[in-house]
């Protein structure tokens, strides 16, 4: 239900017909868009053994400052925090200071477990047809992408010092030493970051971004290149004496404001927008599927809500029995996902906004009645939303346009707490704008961009201060004793669900290490086409799944899952081969 109608004044009524016209076609326009953190050379890993403690990351330097802080005797808070600078710094296409996102942390002391949110938040002025054009239709999506009103209240750096106020062993500057170094000696330009930049239509519009990523001939920088950062250096120093408020107020905040309202398509965050963020504490999402106890993010994150949705719709059959490439298998794993799409983009939203029916959502019953939905021999084609009992629905459906540029770390420390954090800045690059070294998010494209749907709001709606949906699903799944057994998380947008669903099963149902679940082909659906992985064995599935009533589509899938497993002697760790990711551990 709707904590409040005020929450949705009324839109002007030839606007919001245009709005609703435009929504018919607007998750087809979605689904039509290409990757915008395209694939690159696939690495194989090999599965990594440890005894006490483990960290796995997206880029070999960052997991090396983490692996540094567990050595030094930091807690999995710590490690986290020196990993996420320096991917800051060598993976900027995909995170930073500039953007926010969602920390899960597991005390061992107590069994605790906490939910950070450090999502990004909408400018006091932003209203509900931020992204609609004159003519009241969304605008096109470059358009809302490289723009001033993309650009959200970066989460980040607030929500780190909120964790480690809590968690952390090591001092605060320690933490920031690593990313300082490297920021100011140089780094080497990765084969990845060379082709994302190569690959990037926009990102050379912005002056700084330019002149850092770029050659004075206009072309990108090398690979092998060193790259030195030493505006991002100062910023960091700062961060390490005066804490996150040094981004949030001063002068670093003034060169924020004044960079998101630069023209063209000039946004409207101010100081106040920064000063008044807050990072959130809030109570993870937990259920059980099987024999174990699977705990994700809250609103508004779907991502936890929506993977467990798919686990318990699939509970009633025996997965561990089917080959997991299967063409029967691939059908119930999207048909799943169907319905959890469905339900998430109707009922899931910033809980301070809206308030979601979870406990109806997620009921043993109603999941067992939609469970009923699943035809083995067919698809149900786009699925509806559900109904729960004794749940008055008020709001239509949306989807939003997630873009799968983000990043995920996962760790655990010698005394066995642990971390799975996801962060983002939303696209490749953000909103291509770059003030001191760090880059700006585009992170208000996650709201719905039609603020209505069949003449009744939509949830995900765009209105100032709040927050929008997430698909961020950071995971933890614990055994029968109640011990942390896996700790596991992606990039990838609104896919994430799928692709940590799909490796839980993989590593839960099947007994797979959590190297080969991490690199297994990726398939499924968001209740919409069924997306089979290019150029893996999967594609042979689809004559077989269009016979069953599925419409296929062949893409890449850039997912970045980064997991650990307990073993009898300690942990195991998997790093995603589809990037540049590594798993160290001692």
């Amino acid at each position: 239900m709707i904590r409040s109608s005020a929450m949705f004044p009324p839109l002007r009524k030839s606007r919001a017909l245009a709005g609703a016209l435009a929504f018919a076609c607007f998750p087809a326009c979605l689904q039509a868009q290409p990757a915008p953190e395209p694939e690159t050379a696939r690495v194989d890993r090999q599965l990594v053994h440890a005894r006490r403690f483990m960290v796995v990351a997206a880029n070999p330097l960052a997991a090396r400052a983490g692996f540094d802080a567990l050595a030094r005797g930091g807690s999995a808070v710590d490690a986290a925090i020196a990993t996420q600078l320096v991917l800051n710094l060598v993976e900027p296409q995909s995170s930073g200071i500039g953007g926010g996102g969602s920390l899960l942390h597991y005390a061992a002391k107590g069994r605790k477990l906490d939910a950070y949110d450090g999502r990004e938040t909408a400018p006091a002025a932003a209203g509900p047809e931020r992204f609609l054009g004159p003519d009241g239709k969304p605008v096109d999506w470059p358009e809302a992408i490289v723009s001033g009103k993309s650009a959200g209240v970066p989460g980040l750096l607030r929500m780190l010092a909120l964790a480690h106020r809590e968690h952390g062993h090591l001092p605060w500057p320690e933490l920031l030493a690593p990313a300082i170094a490297l920021a100011k000696k140089g780094f080497p330009i990765s084969p990845r970051l060379h082709a994302l930049v190569a690959g990037d239509r926009f990102l050379a519009s912005d002056e700084n971004a330019r002149r850092y990523f770029y050659s004075p001939d206009g072309t990108p920088k090398p690979v092998g290149a060193l790259l030195k950062n030493p505006e991002f250096a100062v910023v960091l120093e700062r961060v390490a004496a005066e804490g996150a408020d040094a981004l949030y107020r001063g002068d670093v905040a003034r060169d924020i404001v004044a960079a998101v309202g630069r023209s063209p398509r000039a946004g409207d965050l101010t100081e106040a927008d920064l000063a008044a963020y807050r990072a959130r504490r809030r109570d993870p999402l937990c259920g059980t599927y099987r024999a174990w106890k699977v705990c994700g993010m809250p609103p508004p994150s779907s991502g936890g809500f929506a993977v467990l949705q798919i686990l318990k719709l699939l509970e009633r059959f025996e997965l561990g029995a089917l080959a997991p490439g299967s063409a029967r298998a691939v059908h119930l794993f999207a048909e799943a996902g169907r319905l959890a799409y469905a339900d998430r983009d109707r009922y899931i939203a910033d809980p301070d906004f809206v308030v979601a029916p979870l406990a109806a959502l997620l009921d043993s019953r109603y999941l067992a009645a939609r469970s009923q939905r699943i035809d083995p021999a067919h698809s149900m084609g786009r699925a509806p939303a559900g109904d729960p009992a004794g749940v008055i629905v008020r709001f239509g459906s949306a989807q939003a346009l997630e873009l799968p540029s983000t990043t995920h770390v996962s760790v655990v420390d010698a005394q066995g707490n642990a971390v799975a954090m996801t962060t983002s800045i939303e696209s490749a690059f953000g909103d291509r704008r770059m003030v001191r070294g760090f880059l700006l998010n585009n992170q208000l494209t996650d709201f719905a961009w039609a603020p209505e749907d069949g003449g009744r709001p939509v949830a995900n709606r765009v209105e100032g201060g709040k927050r929008p949906r997430s698909s961020m699903a950071p995971t933890m799944a614990f055994d029968g004793q109640g011990r942390l057994h896996m700790v596991i998380g992606s990039p990838g947008g609104h896919a994430i669900i799928n692709y940590v669903a799909q490796t839980l099963i993989d590593v839960l149902d099947r007994g797979m290490d959590i190297q080969q679940a991490v690199s297994r082909p990726h398939a499924g659906s968001r209740n919409g086409p069924t997306d089979l992985e290019r150029g893996t064995a999967l594609e042979a599935l689809a004559p077989e799944l269009r016979r069953l009533g599925h419409v296929v589509r062949i893409r890449a899938e850039t997912s970045g899952l980064h997991g650990i497993v307990r073993t009898r002697d300690g942990w195991t760790g998997g790093a995603d081969p589809r990037r540049e990711g590594a798993a160290l551990g001692e």
